[in-house]
């Protein structure tokens, strides 16, 4: 009894079903579907019938899902396997820094643009471009970049703490 227990135990942390934690599953749904008929002996309550009729649709759809898991396991396991005896090292891509063999996801990978002058020119808006204005109004406030209207920062705490001493 203590080994099941421990198996119950670790077969939470696994993923899918296990063999133990289905013996414990059926094991407690037949013992309530057990009370559900003891109690509708000694009461003759309807209740006990409906919550019966749950419990064992809930009993079925666990037992359901468990086995569609396990048929959806197997499957991939032959897939697997498929692609390992189809495939050799050499045409299959190597994974990203990161990323294992097995993963789904695509990793880019960002190379730096070399830019001439003359792009250089345009995107920082000097007068040789000729596409933005050659000077700008010194009296315009350049924005933050903050959208939000409030434009406080610890700099302006500083200078106002600077002033007052």
């Amino acid at each position: 009894m203590a080994s099941f227990m421990e198996d119950l135990w670790s077969s939470i942390f696994t993923p899918g079903p296990t063999p133990t934690l289905l013996i414990a599953t059926n094991v407690t749904f037949a013992a309530l579907q057990l009370i559900f008929l003891v109690l509708f002996l000694a009461t003759y309550s309807l209740h006990f019938v409906a919550l019966s009729i749950i419990s064992g649709g809930l009993w079925w759809s666990i037992n359901w899902f468990a086995a569609e898991v396990r048929l959806a396991q197997q499957a991939q396991e032959a897939e697997k396997e498929k692609q390992g005896s189809e495939g050799d090292a050499k045409t299959r891509k190597s994974p990203a820094v990161g990323e294992s063999a097995d993963s789904e996801t695509e990793t880019e990978v960002l190379v730096p643009r070399k830019i001439d002058d003359k792009s250089a020119a345009v995107a920082t808006g000097s007068a040789t471009s000729g596409l933005m204005p050659t000077a700008r109004d010194p009296k315009k406030r350049l924005s933050t970049g903050d959208g939000s209207g409030y434009g406080s920062t610890d700099s302006e705490w500083e200078k106002v703490d600077d002033t007052q001493s």
